[in-house]
């Protein structure tokens, strides 16, 4: 993806492989589950780092109709191993980014956010064990959940929906819905929310299973 802005935030995490992503000169190499979090208007472009294997990568962008603007690349280019202080933009290398459990058994980690600068936007990693669950839920704002490895059962608003290989569930603010791992093997996702944080209120479960009317 050659040299380009955008007028909204973005966020690039690497699902598989590794890339390259180089900011106004400033060049990072990224491996899986990366994640590099760039500002509306900064200068940037993307690479598949191997000549010899694919490079899966999932971006995020902080609106619904995301555009992009080609620029010229007058860059000369620095190699970077972290983002500065001085920086408009954020990486958050997935080894360092501290895991918190979110539910029993769900080991989750925050890799763009507010806090780091983000905009519009956030999102991370979460891996459920066999067996494990998300409680039913709402935010304030969208969310999706792509599965990047095993499998996991989406239940949305009384409807439930078989996730695997990159598939991905859309959800509208408001919305009840909880994840499960009905499986025998980890399961593990990227979410994305489209507020500057993570944000969730519990409610009861039959509005999830479909039991209690909306």
């Amino acid at each position: 993806m050659p040299y380009h802005v955008h007028p909204c935030s973005e966020a690039v995490t690497v699902v598989s492989g590794r890339a390259e992503v180089e900011i106004e000169g400033r060049r990072y190499h990224l491996a899986p589950h990366d994640a590099m979090h760039v500002p509306a208007g900064v200068a940037h472009e993307t690479r598949n780092a191997a000549a010899d294997a694919p490079a899966v990568l999932l971006w995020s962008f902080a609106s619904d109709r995301p555009t992009r603007e080609l620029v010229q690349n007058r860059f000369r280019v620095t190699d970077c191993a972290e983002t500065g202080p001085d920086c408009p933009e954020h990486l958050t290398r997935f080894a360092k980014a501290s895991a918190y459990e979110l539910a029993p058994r769900a080991f989750f980690r925050d890799l763009f956010a507010g806090r780091f600068g983000a905009r519009g936007i956030c999102g991370g990693y979460g891996v459920l064990e066999p067996g494990a669950e998300l409680p039913c839920h709402v935010h304030a704002f969208d969310e999706s959940m792509t599965i990047v490895t095993g499998r996991a059962v989406c239940q949305i608003a009384g409807k439930e929906y078989a996730l695997s290989n990159c598939d991905t569930a859309w959800i509208p603010s408001g919305r009840p819905h909880r994840i499960f791992n009905r499986s025998e093997q980890p399961m593990a996702m990227i979410w994305v929310y489209a507020g500057d944080e993570p944000d969730q209120t519990l409610v009861d479960a039959g509005y999830c299973d479909g039991t209690t009317p909306l």
